[in-house]
């Protein structure tokens, strides 16, 4: 489970043996929330609205990043971290 960004207390992560659609995992305080990349809509899960909106944004202008990462971890790379 790379972890690919912390930002506010949030930890975003991506599995490697994760199903479609593409996704990542957000995490804070007791809360996770899998979002997808595609539209970052809330797959399952939830955040609280304020960490929801930040992960949004921050997700917003990294799509092609989290796509590459995505597409790491299918071929069984190790993805790096996103700032």
């Amino acid at each position: 489970m790379p972890t690919l960004a912390t930002f506010n207390g949030i930890k975003i992560n991506m599995y490697a043996d994760e199903h479609p659609p593409p996704h990542f995992h957000a995490r804070h305080a007791g809360f996770v929330a899998q979002i997808a990349l595609h539209d970052l809509r809330v797959m399952e899960g939830s955040l609280p609205v304020a960490q929801l909106r930040l992960v949004r944004e921050w997700a917003g202008t990294r799509i092609s990043q989290l796509l590459g990462a995505w597409t790491a971890l299918e071929t069984g790379i190790l993805p790096e971290a996103i700032a």
